[in-house]
């Protein structure tokens, strides 16, 4: 279910000096990581803050979600962290040619066969990530759903991708990991979390 628009929802976007709409206006060439589907905010925030050398995006399609997500980020107006509310279908020229590393995380898995195209993982979603990327292709992906991660580490590797690290329970791992907000909630309930990263 969608959540509700916070009342400060207007307001804080409104003020938003971090939101990006017809270019992106980091003043320096560092590499550039996006997350599609952003939810709340935790995750790029954090990793925007744990690596300065690094340029984030966060993308969330719902401004209701988003809101939620700048009223935090707002606390630290982070130089490296722009915010991007729109469907990730629509910017392929705003982001074409410019980013190194997609994070994909505990995306909506749309578990109905017929609607198995809306994946973030699938072949039409996958073309379009090619005309995002700088150079070398790297998606990293974390989910609580087993069918979904079973789909995408098919659908990944038949759109030619290789796998250079894959894992069933992430937190019993030593791969570096910043949680999100749904991860924390499922990994409580002794939910495992699937993980990979690939790239072409």
């Amino acid at each position: 279910m969608r959540m509700r628009n916070p009342k400060y929802k207007d307001e804080v976007i409104n003020n938003c000096t971090f939101l990006l709409n017809d270019e992106i206006d980091f003043e320096n060439d560092a590499p550039l990581h996006i997350e599609i589907g952003m939810g709340k905010g935790n995750f790029i925030l954090n990793m925007a803050l744990n690596n300065p050398d690094i340029n984030f995006i966060g993308i969330e399609k719902y401004s209701s979600v988003a809101s939620v997500a700048i009223k935090k980020m707002m606390e630290y107006n982070l130089p490296n962290l722009r915010v991007i509310i729109s469907d990730i279908m629509n910017l392929e020229e705003l982001l074409k040619n410019k980013v190194d590393v997609i994070y994909l995380n505990f995306s909506d898995p749309w578990p109905k066969d017929r609607h198995a195209k809306r994946r973030l993982t699938s072949p039409n979603f996958l073309k379009l990530y090619d005309s995002f990327f700088k150079e070398k292709n790297v998606i990293i992906q974390k989910t609580d759903n087993d069918n979904l991660f079973s789909y995408s580490v098919d659908s990944i590797r038949e759109y030619g991708y290789e796998i250079e690290e894959i894992s069933y329970d992430l937190h019993s791992t030593d791969i570096p990991n910043v949680m999100t907000e749904y991860e924390k909630k499922f990994s409580s309930q002794g939910v495992k979390i699937k993980y990979l990263k690939a790239s072409k």
